[in-house]
């Protein structure tokens, strides 16, 4: 796989996520079986801002050709997913969120796999 794959994928994940965060969040809540409050939909469309910032980022840079940005997209991805997986585990097991909190801990967990590989195994890739 190549870098601009693995990013292509975020981009698509983190804006469908982002919209539907932004736009619908009382929906996106019940698919995780979250509480559901106006603050809780305000945190949440400020959730789906971020989502759909990182999304253009990542659609952005999927061809950066400067091996010192890439390498700083790819660290940066791989330290917030990481925290992804870890924040989406602790929801899903305090009953926080409801079992398909796995499906965000295991998106998360393949976005980590794929910028661990470029960062360590293939640091030099496109």
């Amino acid at each position: 796989m190549k870098l601009s794959h693995l990013l292509i994928i975020n981009a698509i994940v983190a804006l469908v996520y982002g919209i539907g965060e932004l736009l619908v969040p009382a929906t996106m809540f019940s698919l995780y079986g979250v509480p559901y409050s106006p603050g809780a939909r305000l945190m949440a469309q400020f959730f789906g801002l971020t989502l759909i910032s990182v999304g253009l980022l990542v659609w952005f840079a999927r061809n950066v050709a400067d091996s010192e940005a890439r390498r700083a997209i790819i660290l940066a991805l791989l330290i917030s997913d990481t925290i992804g997986v870890i924040v989406s585990v602790i929801g899903t097991v305090s009953g926080v969120m409801s079992a398909f909190g796995w499906s965000a801990a295991g998106v998360y967990l393949l976005l980590t796999l794929g910028y661990a590989y470029f960062q360590f195994m293939k640091p030099e890739a496109s």
